[in-house]
């Protein structure tokens, strides 16, 4: 289980140094079947499953050439999302995982945390630099973003309120 909350950032803050290149596309988008590559080294087969602040999420290691087949199957008209991922420290303790990404998506930067329990996800207070929450808005999600027109869902989103 993922418990997480998602906002879109529009004035990124001060970025750390160190970050990770991550790739990913969808092989199928209802249940999301994701590959991805983290910093051209590791790579991922994830399934999820679910919308919202709580999804079934089942991740495992795959092999370089498996994530390299996979990415010749994307699902029709999907692209590879590319981007950066960099890990803040909150003055709560939590991590957000901020999205700077590049590619067909450049423009659009992401923030998520992750938590324990849904109680403490509630509880969350998102610090001044996270923009709109999407956690619940079912038009946010990378299946639906990894269309070759995923910005206009992004768009959509800032334009249509919250």
């Amino acid at each position: 289980m993922e418990i997480e909350r998602q906002f879109l950032v529009s004035v990124l803050p001060d970025l750390p140094v160190d970050f990770e290149l991550l790739e990913q596309g969808y092989v199928a988008l209802v249940p999301e079947i994701r590959f991805r590559s983290v910093n051209h080294e590791r790579f991922y087969l994830t399934v999820k499953r679910g919308a919202g602040l709580s999804r079934e999420e089942w991740e495992t290691e795959i092999t370089a050439v498996e994530y390299a087949n996979l990415k010749e199957r994307l699902f029709p008209g999907t692209c590879v999302i590319r981007k950066r991922r960099y890990h803040l420290p909150l003055s709560d303790g939590h991590i957000a995982e901020l999205f700077v990404h590049g590619g067909h998506l450049s423009g659009l930067n992401y923030v998520k945390v992750e938590f324990a329990a849904e109680s403490e996800a509630r509880a969350f207070t998102p610090p001044l630099f996270f923009g709109r929450e999407v956690t619940d808005d079912a038009r946010f999600s990378y299946g639906a973003l990894a269309r070759e027109d995923g910005m206009k869902v992004v768009h959509e989103i800032l334009a249509g309120g919250a």
